[in-house]
């Protein structure tokens, strides 16, 4: 058994591993998920120019992922409708009323320059096996920009999920620049779909944000959506506004979808009512308002980790830097190598060397006599020759040594030198050498293009209870012992809707709060009901008599209600052997209790007012009233007149009242 729960659980913690760094959550240097990056290897590997099909990229693809053609050709659209990495051609659907795009073999596709310029670099990428063995795909795209921010992502693992926004690409250049600069930064996000943002609770991505469509209210009798909140497609908008006339949220008359590339949404409203008493409605019961939270859980050095949007940009400012430092430091390298090869060729036709190897019979002679050829020009080299040298020296040729061009190979060693020179210059200046490819960049990227789309402003999340109208009946049938705003006959209560909360008292002293029922079982003898606002609550008294059913003594307590758990059942008697004998909301009145007739006593009546007694916790135990067992109470709205200290007589005038129980912890209400 031991083994068993051993074995289990190191699969499951491979299993979870291989979902949250292989399938779910982007890798921070490149902000790429798996598929995605073998959508983009695949398109650097075919890249020619032209257009591809998407079904072609899709089988291409499929030697590095593992998981169907389906999964590869969604990822495919969705990344190049993102508009950073992809070019289209033909109909990759419509992200602002949701349309797929057209079957794979239809459209067609290539990869962008500002791809090569930011993500491709073979030589400095880690490439490993695929699934199958076969072939070698990259470990991560040694991306000069925050990629992550740039397009955003999404996704769901085991125990864990994230989900970061998009952000303007030139605003994230720009904040890339402000760390190489050792200045400050702002970064909020930016959709392509517009609308407003409130980031006030942003906390740089660690947070959320309200957003907001963009409402036209010039016209009084209609208003016209023309941009959409974040994640909010046409289609899905106006379901949500049907849905919220069906419930009696909006009166609107009909609604139009009129959009093309740009949103354009028609709520004509019903009649006598106005654009100005329905936007709110729009924003507390459609989807024209949206609180989007964030998690920005990225892989960084192999660990799943929350990385708040400035420690992003920090991070990817400082490996800009490195990745540009290797490249120059490759770019180099390659340069001597090519400045090496150059001058053994000069040397080797100017030295007539190749003259020395005419008499040699063995190969080892032969790369020994032209080592030794070049022994009193070692001054002129960058490094010592080697047997690669010797053999592409000799693989030159005859035509190309009897036509050489002496003046050309010098102008292609001042060249090498030149470029040598600049590379050493970068590389002591290699903040500035960012600062101009981030410039670069910019201009690739075209920024007339990337213009912010979502306003930032500020507004509050609309409370759908201030913005509901009370137009439904709260009635009360006591023959059936229902309660609600849907049933069809019974008592009228009050007016409110399906967002009010009420307070109701049963007939065995049980009280509880909910939601505004349309229809709910609360007993055939329902003692209250009241909507539990917390103003109401605070002002409402609550005076109970209450009897012990074997001794029969009567007891009163005053209390208010002013804490509750939602749809929590509570007792308003104390634990023991007692009933309700009658409640009442009245700010004072007199109570007159009539005794039954007994031995030693005729007809005794006693009297006392509400104001005589302390309003206490709902959990404190009541005041003693009455010693003999009473055989009418009668209720009567009429304040005390001679106050606390009033001589009137009473048989409970030195009765202490119990003490107190402690309050639960609950909800305010």
């Amino acid at each position: 058994m031991a083994h068993a729960e051993t074995v289990f659980k190191e699969n499951f913690l491979e299993y979870a591993s291989y979902v949250i760094k292989d399938r779910a959550i982007p890798d921070i240097i490149d902000g790429l998920k798996p598929v995605q990056r073998r959508i983009m290897h695949s398109l650097f590997e075919m890249d020619d120019g032209k257009f591809h099909k998407v079904a072609n990229v899709v089988g291409h693809c499929m030697k590095y992922h593992p998981h169907g053609d389906a999964s590869i050709g969604d990822a495919l659209v969705n990344l190049a409708n993102m508009e950073l990495f992809i070019d289209r051609q033909g109909n990759f659907g419509n992200i602002m009323t949701g349309d797929s795009a057209a079957a794979p073999r239809y459209i067609e596709c290539r990869v962008l320059p500002f791809a090569k310029k930011v993500l491709y670099n073979p030589e400095l990428t880690e490439f490993v096996d695929s699934y199958d063995g076969r072939n070698k795909e990259p470990l991560s795209f040694p991306a000069k920009l925050p990629i992550v921010l740039i397009q955003g992502a999404e996704g769901i693992a085991v125990g864990m999920s994230t989900r970061i926004l998009p952000h303007n690409l030139m605003e994230v250049i720009d904040a890339v620049k402000a760390v190489l600069n050792g200045d400050g930064f702002e970064l909020y996000p930016d959709f392509i779909t517009g609308g407003f943002m409130d980031v006030s609770s942003y906390a740089e991505g660690t947070g959320k944000i309200l957003v907001r469509a963009k409402l036209n209210t010039k016209d009084p009798k209609r208003i016209v959506i023309e941009e959409l909140p974040f994640g909010v497609t046409t289609e899905k908008m106006i379901k949500s506004i049907e849905d919220a006339a069906k419930k009696g949220k909006l009166k609107i008359a009909s609604i139009n979808d009129f959009t093309t590339d740009k949103v354009n949404i028609e709520v004509v409203l019903a009649r006598n009512t106005y654009s100005e008493d329905v936007v709110d409605a729009l924003y507390g019961f459609t989807a024209c308002e949206q609180s989007i939270s964030v998690n920005p859980l990225v892989i960084c050095e192999g660990v799943p980790r929350i990385m708040p949007v400035s420690e992003m940009i920090h991070y990817h400012a400082k490996f800009l830097v490195e990745v540009l430092r290797r490249e120059l430091e490759m770019e180099k390298s390659h340069l001597l190598d090519r400045l090496h090869a150059r001058t053994l060729e000069r040397i080797f036709v100017e030295e007539r060397i190749y003259k020395r190897i005419e008499q040699k019979r063995t190969q080892d002679e032969v790369e020994k006599a032209v080592i030794s050829g070049f022994k009193p020009f070692a001054e002129q080299l960058a490094r010592p020759v080697t047997t690669e040298d010797v053999d592409r020296l000799l693989k030159i040729p005859i035509r190309r040594i009897s036509l050489f061009d002496i003046e050309k190979n010098h102008a292609e060693i001042d060249e090498i030198n030149t470029r040598i020179e600049q590379i050493d210059w970068h590389l002591s200046h290699i903040i500035e050498y960012a600062l101009t490819y981030l410039e670069e960049v910019k201009k690739l990227a075209n920024p007339s293009m990337w213009q912010r789309k979502t306003v930032i402003g500020s507004f509050k999340k609309t409370d759908v209870r201030e913005v509901a109208n009370r137009d439904l009946m709260l009635k009360y049938d006591a023959a059936s012992g229902y309660l609600g705003y849907g049933l069809k006959s019974g008592t009228n209560q009050y007016l409110v809707s399906p967002f009010d909360r009420i307070l109701i008292i049963q007939k065995e002293g049980t009280y509880f709060v909910t939601d505004a029922p349309e229809k709910l079982f609360v007993g055939k003898s329902m003692r209250y009901c009241v909507l539990a606002e917390k103003e109401v609550l605070e002002q409402l008294v609550f005076t109970i008599v209450y009897q012990e059913k074997s001794l029969k003594y009567l007891f009163i307590k005053r209390c208010k209600i002013t804490q509750y758990i939602l749809n929590r059942t509570y007792e308003l008697l104390p634990e023991g052997n007692y009933k309700l004998f009658t409640l009442s909301v009245l700010d004072d009145a007199r109570i007159t209790i009539v005794f039954k007739k007994g031995k030693g006593y005729k007809n005794l009546e006693d009297r006392t007012y509400f104001s005589r007694f302390l309003v206490k916790g709902v959990k404190a135990n009541g005041v003693r009233l009455t010693t003999k067992e009473a055989q009418t109470l009668r209720i009567k709205h009429e304040a005390d007149p001679k106050g606390e200290d009033g001589d009137e007589p009473s048989l409970f005038k030195d009765i202490d009242p119990f003490d107190d129980e402690p309050q639960e912890d609950t909800t305010d209400a």
